[in-house]
């Protein structure tokens, strides 16, 4: 009789352990649509002017992006969009920062666009090391670069710097972590196992030694304002732009002079 009812909670133990892995499995599925909406991103058409490449990723993926060229001997701003955007989202800003005498390249990730795959944090990851190394074999190092992410493209700027494939960085409407974010809005979740791509700024911070440009509005309804305040204390050589009254996607619509002045000085 103790046999047979040990047995019997055994195996509810093991129903147990598998609902729980097949929901944990399942959750971060679903928290991949959440990080990376490409099905609600729209496809665009490419802007003029700008020289198109087709970059291929370490594990053959195929991705997207558009520059500008810098001058000779120039600083070449590399952009990495938000979640929702594509390489072209940001053409208008780098005309506008082109004219200011830097190098543009707007990085499109895979999944979105015209770019092939399915993103990942390794991927974009990857995706973001194949179009430096593109400048790289072209002569353009990392002292001559500036790395620039906004919201989800911070932790992929963020990364690239601790890796040292650049001279700065600009990080717009920073998070300290994904996993930060889900708990910002549903407090007692356990969010690090649920959510398969972290992208933890906030961890690798201390390793990433170069001037770094932090701009956050403080009335930001998607990433609050103390994280980008905690990305500041905790990064060796940042500075804040705060943006009174800026919510996530207003910033250069209340402040485009000051900060393209900002962004295209940066290691000058």
């Amino acid at each position: 009789m103790l046999t047979e009812l040990m047995g019997k909670r055994a195996r509810w133990w093991l129903i147990g352990a598998a609902a729980l892995l097949f929901l944990s499995v399942a959750a971060r599925f679903v928290s991949r649509r959440f990080v990376f909406p490409t099905h609600e991103v729209a496809r665009s058409e490419s802007p003029s002017g700008f020289v198109e490449h087709v970059l291929a990723a370490e594990d053959g993926v195929l991705v997207h992006a558009l520059e500008l060229p810098s001058p000779p001997g120039g600083r070449t701003v590399v952009y990495f969009h938000n979640n929702r955007e594509t390489a072209e989202s940001r053409a208008s800003l780098a005309r506008e920062l082109h004219a200011r005498g830097v190098g543009v390249l707007l990085v499109e990730y895979r999944g979105y666009g015209r770019s092939a795959g399915d993103p990942s944090e390794d991927g974009l990851y990857r995706d973001a090391e194949a179009a430096l190394d593109m400048l790289a074999r072209r002569g353009v190092g990392a002292q001559r670069i500036v790395l620039w992410g906004t919201s989800l493209g911070t932790g992929v700027a963020a990364e690239m710097a601790r890796r040292g494939r650049g001279a700065s960085l600009v990080l717009e409407t920073p998070y300290t972590s994904i996993p930060d974010l889900v708990r910002d809005a549903v407090p007692l979740v356990p969010a690090s196992l649920l959510i398969a791509d972290h992208f933890d700024t906030l961890s690798k911070a201390r390793e990433i030694r170069v001037p770094t440009l932090v701009i956050h509005g403080d009335a930001d309804e998607i990433v609050p304002f103390w994280m980008g305040e905690h990305i500041v204390q905790n990064l060796p050589h940042a500075r804040m732009v705060r943006i009174p009254a800026g919510r996530h996607g207003d910033l250069f619509a209340r402040q485009r002079e000051r900060l393209l002045d900002a962004i295209a000085s940066l290691g000058a």
